[in-house]
């Protein structure tokens, strides 16, 4: 017998887990996607595992062979990551997604994190590379349509570190609406408003207003951009996930 011939033995999970709990081969994937299935005590969620005859296979009593509800991840993206897909030396910020760097925080309602949930994900309202703060990845359908549709108008707190003098009256300026590039005079950006937080950072609400546009923005009443931090889309806050680490969309929560 060769070397490789024990690493083939065995079937997959799914058909095992059909066979021993009579039932069909989608419903045995159903419950093993959800974390339902052990083998020799180890939880395993992927359904082409494949299991040897002497391994032990347990089904949680009580487990129901159902979808998995769709969930939305809320991201504290470091900067220097993509909202996209990789490339070049530019990693995503959906590499950075596991059990491990989901935050440790206080929740009333603690969810078990599965690997499907990483998977089919789609990401809106995207910031500038340079940006770090609240991002969004989500399975569900609804709140894609959403934020695909009205995510410009929803409002988005952002901290923007800056150097430089500001021209006399800068943040009216701003409030008032930037002049359109090429317009004729008339056309101008939606009112913004704009705050101190402290002497070098200030805070943008913004409404119908990329975060892209504000290095633009900061350079028309003379200041420059040092870093960007998004914290708020609408009623949804980044709350206190650290940088790099992600928290689940609570069901009561709405952008």
């Amino acid at each position: 017998m060769s070397e490789s011939q024990p690493e083939q033995e065995g079937i997959r999970l799914a058909k095992r887990l059909a066979m021993q709990e009579q039932c069909s081969r989608r419903e045995a994937e159903l419950y093993i996607e959800a974390g339902n299935v052990q083998v020799d005590g180890k939880v395993v969620q992927v359904p082409e595992t494949r299991v040897r005859p002497e391994q032990v296979v347990t089904l949680r009593k009580g487990a129901k062979p159902e979808a998995i509800p769709p969930v939305t991840i809320l991201m504290n993206k470091p900067a220097g990551y993509t909202q996209g897909p990789a490339y070049g030396r530019t990693r995503s910020a959906h590499s950075l997604l596991s059990e491990a760097s989901k935050a440790q925080l206080d929740t009333p309602m603690p969810q078990l994190v599965l690997e499907q949930h990483f998977k089919h994900l789609e990401s809106f309202l995207t910031i500038p590379l340079p940006a770090s703060g609240l991002i969004v990845y989500t399975q569900d359908k609804r709140i894609a349509r959403k934020l695909a549709e009205e995510g410009m108008w929803l409002e988005q707190e952002i901290i923007v570190g800056v150097e430089g003098k500001m021209v006399e009256d800068g943040l009216d300026i701003l409030y008032e609406g930037l002049p359109i590039p090429g317009g004729n005079g008339h056309r101008r950006m939606p009112p913004c408003h704009v705050s101190w937080q402290n002497e070098n950072h200030l805070r943008f609400a913004l409404k119908g207003i990329a975060p892209e546009e504000i290095e633009k923005m900061c350079a028309a009443i003379g200041l420059t951009v040092t870093s960007m931090r998004r914290l708020r889309i609408g009623r949804v806050a980044m709350s206190k996930v650290p940088e790099g680490q992600w928290r689940y969309l609570m069901p009561w929560e709405r952008f």
